[in-house]
């Protein structure tokens, strides 16, 4: 079809749904999926929080470097239709460590299964400490305080850490480089990972910082801890205050090139 053809194409169905929409019922307007999402939270089904971060050039990474590009390729004004190539790093952004980050031979991030991408969700507050410490850690004794509290952690959930690290995404310390190119910043400690390892099923560990370990680690001790017995974790999740400790359901909306160390995701959380 020539180049002329696709233009009128799309400038004809834009019109014919136009005209639908200034036509039809709200009820149909809307689309099935849309009415039923809200006659189900009219009766009472819990809320929807996004855990994601908008990515763009000016998001922090940990290797420096800008994650993502975007080239445009059609401009609606010439062509009748927008269309980029997306040039991403796997890990920027809020994101999917697959197995495969830290291991020879883990899954890829497509082979997750997917039945690990829906999980509860414990919330390990360590607010107060990221305070007063810029490498806090989760440790057993934060998860024994959770249990204390919640009971058992569940089959299959992600342990987060909520260290309010989100307060400082648009400043140089939420990757936090000293005078010494170190960077500083909160994560878990890797006793944390084997007890969970040890005595739950948890399926993910998560942090609202950049990494599983805190900023300054030499041997990516959590990494090569939990990574390899093929579980995933999730970095920069956000939005944490906005959800519970215990009692919220997160959905991972994990990408799925074949054979990759991870990609940025889609995490959204219902209540």
């Amino acid at each position: 079809m020539c180049h002329i053809c696709v233009m009128e194409s799309v400038k004809a169905r834009m019109l014919s749904r136009r005209q639908f929409l200034s036509t039809a019922p709200a009820a149909v307007v809307t689309g099935a999926g849309i009415v039923g999402a809200k006659q189900a939270l009219a009766e009472g089904t819990p809320r929807i929080v996004d855990l994601t971060y908008v990515v763009d050039e000016a998001f922090p990474t940990w290797s420096g470097p800008p994650g993502i590009g975007l080239e445009q390729l059609a401009k609606f004004e010439e062509s009748g239709f927008n269309a980029f190539n997306v040039n991403v790093f796997e890990h920027t952004g809020t994101h999917v460590d697959a197995p495969l980050h830290f291991s020879a031979d883990g899954r890829s991030v497509e082979e997750i299964p997917v039945e690990s991408l829906v999980c509860p969700l414990c919330v390990i507050d360590i607010r107060e400490k990221a305070d007063a410490d810029i490498e806090a850690q989760v440790t057993p004794d934060d998860l024994s305080a959770w249990i204390s509290r919640n009971g058992d952690i569940p089959d299959g959930a992600m342990v987060a850490m909520n260290s309010g690290w989100q307060k400082h995404v648009s400043t140089p310390k939420f990757i936090g480089f000293d005078d010494d190119n170190v960077r500083h910043y909160p994560g878990f400690h890797v006793e944390a990972a084997q007890m969970l390892l040890e005595g739950t099923g948890a399926a993910a560990l998560a942090t609202d910082s950049a990494s599983l370990d805190i900023g300054s680690t030499q041997t990516f001790d959590t990494h090569y801890a939990w990574l390899p017995t093929n579980r995933y974790g999730v970095e920069n999740i956000a939005n944490l205050d906005q959800v519970p400790e215990a009692g919220a359901t997160v959905f991972v909306g994990a990408p799925t090139h074949r054979g990759g160390s991870g990609g940025p995701a889609r995490i959204i959380a219902m209540i």
